[in-house]
């Protein structure tokens, strides 16, 4: 069932590409965003390219995590192993000890809202029994997802040079990790408090909202990550007039002070939010088509869309500007089947091709005999002439027959 779940996912995944051409100004080197409503890339910055993703790695270590886990609420003791390397490589940290005892979800709060190192090891380490068998899952999991240019070596994030992806790859991995309740309910929450009640976590993400006075409140939640190579990442989800948005951005490189990457975010996200939403394209009862019968009591069927569609569009848009080009048989013969496929209507905004409509005869024609008698009336005078040519033939025929016999008798 797991693995039918991801191949549904992968397909739908591949459904809708539709990115606009908008360039922006950004200190990030990689973005891409999604419509997640209708699952549409709306814009990318070279987001096939394989780039260091720091903390953004605990996106996979967190769902994988979450789908290996039995009980959250099950505790577990942190050990040394949970901190080994951690000081040495400046790895940010949840806050545990070691020989403390905290829940699954703890750990899980843990690795993603402060992106604590400690967290991933020791939930590595419990439900794998080692971390380098959790990788394996993590691996196993960015294959099954059909993320081609995605490798990991650790679940923290820290530089490596085998240890990378793309912000695509990232974006089809967040958009699978949040499909899951818990998962997508651990990052939308902004602060924490661990069930012993020792720590309170903050969203690194609602940190830096508070701190730069961001604004932002579309953004609800998300991931950070920073390291040396991969500068500063951003993976968010953000929500604005019903619309669903995802936005993954690598490798911005700035002085603390400075917060490029949620500018850069909100640079992306408030252009489309300002200048796009959902419009009607279709419906009910919209005049698509009309197309002559032959030999019908009607002169023409007229159709008409039989769905609602609404569409992401600029705000600019004008349904009164749509342009219906209709391709297919150009007269329907009395006599045709109702459900007969006659075409299809492709609609048009200026020179895009928004949506195309099947053409379906819905209704039989009845025949009209008097339409067909004037439309024909040359033939059909041709053939009455000749059936009076030939009974008068006939009637001749059959009185010299007449004549004869009485003569003969």
């Amino acid at each position: 069932m797991k693995k039918l779940k991801i191949l549904l996912f992968i397909i739908l995944m591949s459904l809708s590409i539709n990115v606009y051409a908008i360039e922006f100004d950004l200190n990030s080197q990689h973005a891409i965003l999604y419509n997640l409503n209708d699952n549409s890339v709306l814009y990318e910055k070279s987001s096939k390219d394989k780039t260091s993703i720091a903390s953004m790695t605990k996106i996979m270590t967190g769902i994988v995590a979450i789908e290996n886990i039995e009980n959250l609420d099950n505790k577990v003791k942190l050990t040394y192993a949970d901190f080994a390397g951690l000081a040495e490589a400046n790895a940010a940290v949840a806050g545990f000890r070691i020989g403390e005892e905290v829940t699954y979800k703890d750990l899980l709060y843990g690795l993603m809202l402060p992106s604590g190192a400690d967290a991933a090891q020791s939930l590595t380490r419990n439900i794998a029994g080692s971390t380098e068998k959790f990788i394996e899952m993590m691996n196993q999991k960015a294959k099954d997802l059909g993320c081609k240019n995605t490798h990991f070596v650790n679940p923290t994030g820290l530089d490596h040079q085998e240890h990378y992806s793309t912000v695509e790859d990232v974006a089809t991995i967040f958009q699978y990790a949040i499909k899951n309740e818990k998962f997508l309910e651990i990052i939308k929450t902004k602060t924490y408090t661990t069930s012993n009640g020792r720590l309170t976590f903050k969203s690194t993400i609602q940190r830096a909202k508070e701190r730069y006075g961001l604004g932002m409140d579309y953004v609800l939640g998300g991931k950070t990550g920073t390291t040396g190579d991969a500068g500063y990442c951003l993976a968010t989800i953000a929500n604005h007039n019903g619309v669903d948005y995802m936005l993954v951005t690598a490798k911005t490189f700035f002085p603390s002070t400075q917060p490029l990457n949620y500018q850069d975010a909100k640079t992306i996200y408030e252009y489309f939010m300002n200048n796009y939403g959902y419009k009607n394209v279709l419906s009910k009862k919209d005049k698509l088509v009309s197309i002559k019968t032959k030999y019908a009591k009607n002169d023409q069927v007229t159709f008409y869309a039989n769905k609602e569609l609404e569409m992401y569009l600029e705000n600019s848009y004008n349904k009164d500007e749509l342009i219906y080009k209709y391709s297919g048989i150009e007269e329907i013969p009395y006599d045709m089947k109702k459900g007969t496929k006659l075409g299809k209507v492709e609609v048009y905004n200026k020179d895009t091709l928004l949506t195309t409509v099947e053409i379906v005869l819905e209704e039989e024609q009845e025949f009209d005999l008097i339409k067909f008698i004037k439309i024909n009336k040359f033939q059909v005078g041709i053939v009455v002439l000749s059936i009076i040519l030939l009974i008068t033939i006939i009637t001749t025929l059959i009185i010299k027959k007449k004549k004869k016999k009485k003569k003969n008798d």
